[in-house]
């Protein structure tokens, strides 16, 4: 396998892939296993020790990142070990989680021939360099959450088919790039378009596995908020990130946020590939789930994310000390209407306290919440999160199922002992 050699003397080229070469342990991620300290060795247990069938997973480290919990290594998923999102409103970039759906990834691009194709039902097809992109129109920047369709699917119960996530398959981050919107209307969008498609730089290994590409309505796309983003926390995406460009769709789950994007295509009807007729789907109604062994009658796309919140600073199993002030901690977010309220129990859903908000980054952000508290009783207890957002979504205390394992949103409950 051969790899390019980047030149770091020239500017265009300062971020891109400096350690190109051990890229080549991506498509061997067994080479690469470190354990916490960083050194070369046997997959070290992740400390959050999140086991499911196949026992406690590793921490594995590939180029640009820090060691990441390893759920597949091809094509690489590698989650946020969840003691992060306790850092900080922002998901730093070699924490970010990694996800790919097909094995044949690039894994070195050269930013000086990379094109970006728009066609189709356009009056005026185009093939834009890197800079000719990044001059079609003033950046925008938003800071929002890309997160896994399957996050905690590992946590469904019934258990479901598919990579057994834990809770560390999601990130906040700012990007900073130009609207869809201005790109589309750059090539000139025609009367009779109804979707638009994204395809990246990953492919099947096998002829018969489906392409990955992606849909938007047309109002979607032609409504201002998604963007292809090239600038991440303010530096060039991380290539397992997508360098040099991906599609941001703020609100809407990781499945549509297409990476190395490459090609853009307007079309004149319902685009039906797999990952849109087939995969990625959820039941069609109000819950967007079903009984557990049913069939739903009818299905439609994963879109938009539901409520969420988490506690960050307490782990299951953590003993907390009796009678002395402790401040609970975390973050909630949902798919753009922005969070209202957060509140916590620390009786099991006896009662419930409101907790402070901390700074509004975006109605598409993590928001922190901070809540003191101060335990009279000595004992095992629940601590329960759960929020409301600003459309009166509320999440529920039982969890929805689908065959899937998507969009879990059901209240979190921390099991700890107070001593």
């Amino acid at each position: 396998m051969k790899f390019s050699f980047i030149d770091n003397n020239k500017p265009s080229r300062r971020r891109v892939l400096r350690d190109a070469i051990t890229l080549a342990l991506a498509a061997s991620p067994l080479a690469n296993l470190v354990n916490a300290a960083g050194k070369a060795g046997a997959p070290a247990s992740n400390a959050e020790e999140v086991t499911f069938a196949a026992g406690p997973r590793p921490l594995v480290q590939y180029p640009q990142k820090r060691p990441l919990t390893l759920v597949t290594t091809r094509p690489p998923h590698l989650e946020t070990p969840f003691a992060v999102f306790n850092e900080g409103p922002i998901t730093p970039n070699d924490a970010f989680f990694v996800r790919y759906h097909l094995a044949n990834f690039p894994t070195s691009i050269d930013p000086d021939t990379y094109r970006l194709t728009i066609k189709g039902s356009v009056k005026t097809p185009l093939s834009l360099s890197l800079a000719e992109l990044k001059a079609l129109a003033e950046p925008v920047e938003v800071v929002a959450v890309n997160q896994c369709s399957g996050n905690s699917r590992g946590f469904s119960m019934p258990r479901v088919f598919g990579a057994q996530l834990g809770n560390g398959s999601m990130g906040n981050a700012r990007w900073l790039g130009v609207p869809l919107k201005a790109v589309l209307e750059k090539a000139g969008v025609k009367a009779d378009a109804r979707q638009v498609t994204f395809r990246g730089l990953d492919k099947p290994v096998l002829a018969s596995t489906p392409e990955f590409i992606k849909a938007l309505d047309i109002g979607h796309a032609l409504g201002g908020e998604p963007m292809i983003a090239w600038s991440m926390n303010g530096t060039d995406l991380p290539f397992l990130n997508g360098y040099p460009i991906r599609l941001v769709v703020p609100g809407y789950f990781g499945t549509y946020w297409v990476k190395h994007l490459s090609e853009i295509e307007v079309v004149d009807h319902t685009y039906d590939g797999f990952f849109m007729a087939k995969g990625y789907r959820v039941p069609d109604n109000d819950c967007l789930c079903i009984a557990p062994g049913t069939t739903a009658a009818q299905t439609k796309p994963i879109s938009k994310m539901p409520v969420r919140s988490f506690i960050t600073s307490v782990k299951q199993g953590d003993v907390l000390p009796l009678n002395t002030p402790v401040v609970l901690k975390g973050i909630a977010f949902d798919g753009g209407d922005g969070i209202n309220t957060v509140q916590l129990s620390v009786d099991g859903g006896k009662s419930w306290r409101e907790a402070q908000l901390g700074q509004d980054l975006g109605r598409f952000s993590f928001r922190e919440w901070t809540l003191p508290v101060t335990f009279a009783h000595k004992g095992a207890t629940q601590l329960m999160v759960r929020a409301t957002n600003r459309a009166g979504e509320m999440q529920p205390l039982r969890a929805d199922w689908n065959p899937g394992g998507y969009r879990r949103h059901v209240v979190e409950t921390s099991h700890v002992t107070v001593a």
